[in-house]
């Protein structure tokens, strides 16, 4: 036995249906809306019937009001080496991204120097050890928030 000369077993390989030939339904079969011209099948239809994505129970629950804070530890304070820890300082020695609109300090670490550090929030300890260091930690306010107390009603 070679190469060229070995062929699939019979049955295993199935010839696809060539639609569109000539015989009177063309292979598409009788009537319905898979027989007719411009048919396009959208993932997940199923004739009508409710459709599978729809059918199973849906768990969880995304709440579009939290807000995500990215942790920042003290120990990562460390290495910046700079007087004054700012969201710029941050992002320029890679410790945050630029899309990071929000982070916290935490108090994993030590800290050596006294740092004047500004961020979104605090962790209690790592207030109190930037403080104890002799540093100060002063929080800023994170990006304005659309409220409903702003939009003022217009009489029509």
């Amino acid at each position: 036995m070679e190469l060229h000369n070995m062929k699939p077993t019979l049955g295993s390989r199935k010839a696809r249906k060539r639609v569109g030939r000539g015989d009177k339904t063309a292979g598409r079969g009788e009537n319905g809306q898979k027989s007719r011209s411009g048919f396009k099948n959208k993932i997940g239809f199923e004739g009508g019937q409710n459709p599978l994505y729809r059918r199973i129970p849906k768990r969880g629950f995304t709440n579009y009001g939290s807000k995500l804070y990215k942790p920042v530890n003290l120990d990562s304070l460390g290495t910046l080496e700079v007087a004054e820890v700012t969201r710029e300082a941050l992002i320029d020695k890679g410790v945050i991204k630029a899309g990071d609109k929000l982070y916290k300090i935490l108090g994993n670490g030590e800290v050596t120097m006294a740092f004047k550090v500004h961020a979104n929030k605090f962790s209690k300890s790592a207030k109190v050890a930037i403080e104890k260091a002799g540093g100060e930690a002063i929080e800023i306010p994170g990006p304005k928030e659309h409220s409903k107390k702003s939009v003022k009603k217009v009489k029509a």
